[in-house]
């Protein structure tokens, strides 16, 4: 086996310096394989309120070069465990949402190919719904985690079908989801309705809510998580709005008294062991960020779901 190139060593270039690759790690072309990629999607079409998540992937980017190869809070070298490497960002149609949804898709099928993992950075939620296809298609039925403060199961928005708001409804309606052992956390605010709820839940999702954080240890919050995954293959979608504002300003639909950054990282270190075969973080909006403290969450998230790649890829 070919070890892994990984990232640029700081001791040559400093970390403010260099070519701007995630955690500095080489671009595909520059590798033979890749067990594992990190690509950006720059779609923000689908927002309801503020735009600008488009320029998340390379915000992202830019706010991970202090990211070092050794995890010690899991004892993990995920750059030496697999190759990782940088995809560059994804070329898609910004006024058709349906052109877009069937490029990412496409896309999606070509890179992974038969065995490499991808988690991908957004851009908006709607893209959710095309990798979840390319999942389907190799594994059947997918234990979505999905960390959000918003359900993200609503049907329309001004009659149109594919939003940020809609990816896990048609996601269901597709058949896509492992109806037994998917999962919201993170939920908070204000609902339309208590329907919204009850829909959810017929679709598949059950639900840690944000309140559940204030009154249950960490510890039992992963053993519920755990639970409701199981052995089944889980796509981990990460919405950057499910930190409270104080942690990631830098969103298009913030929402008070969410997760603290520690508390997403502890969570998503809690799924190691697990059949994870895909992930996104989305929603970052750089134009709403300030010293890069949206984008260094973000980073660190993506991070943490490398290192809990399994062995052997996918």
């Amino acid at each position: 086996m070919t070890e892994p190139i990984g990232p640029v060593d700081s001791t040559h270039v400093p970390r403010y310096g260099g070519d701007t690759t995630f955690a500095r790690l080489p671009r595909l072309g520059e590798v033979p394989d890749a067990d594992a990629l990190v690509w950006g999607v720059p779609f923000d079409t689908g927002v309801s309120y503020r735009p600008g998540a488009r320029f998340g992937p390379n915000h992202v980017r830019q706010s991970s070069r202090l990211l070092r190869p050794y995890n010690p809070a899991l004892d993990a070298q995920p750059f030496a465990a697999r190759q990782v490497s940088d995809a560059g960002d994804l070329g898609v149609n910004p006024f058709d949402i349906g052109e877009a949804i069937s490029t990412i898709e496409t896309s999606a099928r070509e890179l992974s190919g038969t065995r490499r993992t991808l988690v991908t950075v957004g851009g908006d939620h709607t893209i959710a719904l095309p990798l979840l296809r390319v999942q389907h298609e190799r594994h059947g039925p997918i234990a979505v985690l999905h960390f959000d403060a918003h359900l993200d199961t609503w049907d329309t928005y001004f009659g149109a079908p594919y939003t940020h708001g809609t990816p896990f409804r048609r996601a269901s309606e597709e058949g896509l989801i492992d109806f037994e052992h998917s999962m919201h956390v993170g939920i908070r605010g204000p609902l339309y309705s208590r329907l919204d709820l009850d829909e959810s839940e017929e679709m598949g999702f059950a639900a840690v809510h944000c309140r559940d954080f204030a009154r249950s240890p960490l510890d039992t919050i992963i053993d519920r998580i755990r639970t409701r995954l199981g052995s089944r293959p889980v796509y981990v979608s990460v919405d950057i709005d499910v930190l409270d504002p104080g942690f990631a300003p830098g969103t298009g639909t913030p929402e008070a008294g969410g997760l603290s950054s520690r508390e997403l990282l502890e969570v998503l270190r809690g799924l190691e062991g697990l059949n994870l075969v895909g992930a996104d973080v989305v929603e970052v909006a750089p134009a709403y960020d300030h010293a890069e403290i949206t984008g260094i969450a973000a980073a660190h998230a993506t991070y943490e779901l490398l290192s809990i790649l399994p062995a052997g890829g996918h």
